[in-house]
């Protein structure tokens, strides 16, 4: 009987749990109480934080090569989730407040700054040119970009690079405030801005055709996201095919969202992310994406300036591609300085700019390397 029990506890997870499992359990179960309870982008955050779970929890071997998260990894290590998630957000986006106001491009240009300084960053500490570019691509706080560039360029760095930018878009509500506030006055903040011109059906469907033949044209290593990408948003803009539409925005968005969440979670197992390289990475995406955040603000204030105080600097927040949580984070601030503020749709503009910036800005990385 005692050695009944005996095998007994040796067959399970708690006889075999180490401190290094112990401590990624405990980060999981933080994350799941921003997500839960402080309402941190559950949609991404939830699957994240219980795919961590899974994959720290002894003897489950959910990741070993016949576990089940392994089989649904294959679609994030094969580059296949990435576009189609690009799809379903084409097929959510309205690129709209960016078609009436083009000026919105330089926002999103401008936070695109934050990659750039992470690669070189990156280089500096002793990384190679692929894998600081994988690395850079962080700071666009895009996670389907991440994957995709960093799946073609470092593939070993996909687990750490993969989760530090989907947390940082689920935490975009805790980042990026602090840092609006440090670099707009009150006044600033407060600014109204003018109502967005109409923006015909025609305008709308040309778009994602002619950035689609121009983007890939000049970036042709951009192509599956960027052709995704305007390819949802052209049947969304058709009108002709509405339950694609539908199962884009819905269904096809959330299993994608779910699958995609949990083996990126599960890729932060305890002897790969508790390592000096992957802190390293986590701390260059954080600066990337605070770096990206402040250059967008800064370029707002600049462009506040050249209007004379029509142009609210917090909208330049918004360029990094972290749709739509960076836009409402822009629309609830403008809220709380001046409550007749309405900002969304003109965050909005700058915010997609962001998402074709970080795709471009990937595609360029690819080029380069």
């Amino acid at each position: 009987m005692l050695n009944m029990l005996q095998d007994f506890w040796f067959s399970t997870g708690f006889s075999a749990i180490t401190y290094k499992e112990f401590i990624m359990i405990m980060i999981s179960f933080i994350f799941l109480y921003l997500a839960i309870k402080k309402g941190y982008e559950p949609y991404l955050l939830i699957p994240i934080s219980f795919g961590m779970l899974l994959v720290n929890l002894p003897k489950a071997d959910l990741m070993s090569d016949t576990g089940l998260l392994h089989y649904l990894y294959m679609g994030t290590k094969l580059g296949i989730y990435p576009p189609l998630i690009f799809l379903c957000v084409g097929a959510s986006t309205d690129f709209g407040p960016l078609i009436a106001n083009p000026k919105c491009i330089l926002l999103g240009a401008a936070a695109q700054f934050g990659i750039f300084f992470a690669f070189i960053g990156a280089i500096l500490l002793g990384f190679t040119g692929p894998e600081a570019a994988s690395i850079g691509i962080i700071g666009g706080a895009d996670g389907p970009t991440a994957i995709y560039l960093t799946n073609q360029l470092a593939k070993d760095l996909l687990g750490p690079i993969a989760l530090a930018a989907y947390s940082y878009m689920a935490l975009v509500p805790i980042i990026q405030p602090p840092i609006i506030r440090l670099l707009t006055t009150k006044e600033e903040r407060m600014v109204k801005m003018e109502q967005l011109r109409p923006v015909s059906k025609k305008e709308k469907v040309i778009f994602p055709i002619i950035v689609a033949v121009f983007t890939i044209l000049l970036l042709p290593s951009a192509a599956p996201l960027i052709g995704m990408l305007m390819f949802g948003n052209l049947i969304k803009e058709s009108e002709m095919v509405p339950k694609l539409v539908e199962t884009a925005q819905n269904s096809m968005m959330y299993m994608i969202t779910i699958i995609l969440g949990l083996t990126v979670g599960a890729k932060a197992d305890a002897n790969t992310f508790l390592t000096v390289q992957t802190l390293g990475i986590i701390a260059l995406g954080l600066a990337a994406f605070s770096i990206g955040t402040a250059c967008g603000v800064i370029f707002g204030k600049i462009m506040y300036k050249l209007t004379k105080g029509k142009i609210n600097p917090m909208i330049g927040a918004a360029g990094v591609s972290a749709v739509p949580m960076s836009a409402r984070v822009v629309q609830k601030m403008g809220v709380e300085e001046n409550p007749s503020n309405f900002l969304l749709m003109h965050a909005m503009g700058p915010n997609v700019a962001g998402v074709i910036g970080s795709a471009v800005a990937a595609g360029i990385l690819l080029n380069m390397f």
